[in-house]
């Protein structure tokens, strides 16, 4: 055999070996794909934390008046204290108060300036009045980060099914206020925006639009 010869002979071996090669490579099955160590790909995350964001708004515990029935439209209805998750008699915590109710929702755009606007509010006239403010939407982590972020501190009702806006009779609005006089009666129901503390007194007192 010449040389010229051998030398095909060896170049056809090696271009055989590296097609076998290849086809082998090719007829493996990929390594399945790692997610990372200790998770399924069915994980789901965690929800938000409650008890976290209940720290960080800060707000006031829904204190209950012992003794007095408080409103009747109210008795019976039952929600759940912001500050705590814990239930709350409605009724109680009203009971011999002249509480001014304000209604919202984290989504409701208005609702945001006017939750500072009844914090000023309060701060002005004392304890004569008790501010509460009804958060009206499932998404309470929301509603707790909202508050955290702007600030406001006031007594809050978690009531995503709107049990409060039901019994008062209240229109489908958002937000809207009601000023319940200290006898548990009904003194005024306000379907609008409030953009200031003076807004606000003037038309609890009757003295508004």
């Amino acid at each position: 055999m010449s040389s010229s010869t051998r030398w095909t002979v060896a170049v056809l071996a090696v271009t055989a070996a590296l097609l076998t090669g290849l086809v082998t490579e090719l007829r493996r099955e990929p390594a399945p794909m790692r997610t990372g160590p200790h998770r399924s790909s069915t994980a789901v995350d965690a929800g938000p934390d409650l008890t976290a964001l209940r720290e960080r708004a800060a707000l006031p515990p829904c204190r209950v008046a012992p003794g007095d029935a408080g409103p009747t439209a109210l008795r019976g209805v039952t929600v759940e204290c912001a500050a705590d998750g814990a239930p709350v008699d409605v009724a109680g915590m009203f009971a011999g108060r002249r509480v001014v109710l304000n209604l919202w929702a984290y989504w409701c755009g208005p609702c945001r300036d006017e939750l500072r606007a009844f914090a000023e509010y309060q701060r002005r006239v004392g304890p004569a009045v008790t501010v509460v403010t009804v958060h009206q939407d499932d998404n309470e982590a929301a509603g707790l980060a909202l508050l955290a972020e702007v600030g406001v501190r006031l007594p809050t009702l978690q009531d995503g099914r709107r049990k409060l806006a039901a019994a008062l009779r209240v229109p489908n609005v958002m937000p809207a206020t009601v000023v319940l006089a200290a006898d548990g009666s009904v003194a005024r129901i306000l379907p609008q925006p409030f953009a200031t503390a003076e807004e606000i007194a003037a038309a609890v007192e009757g003295r508004g639009r």
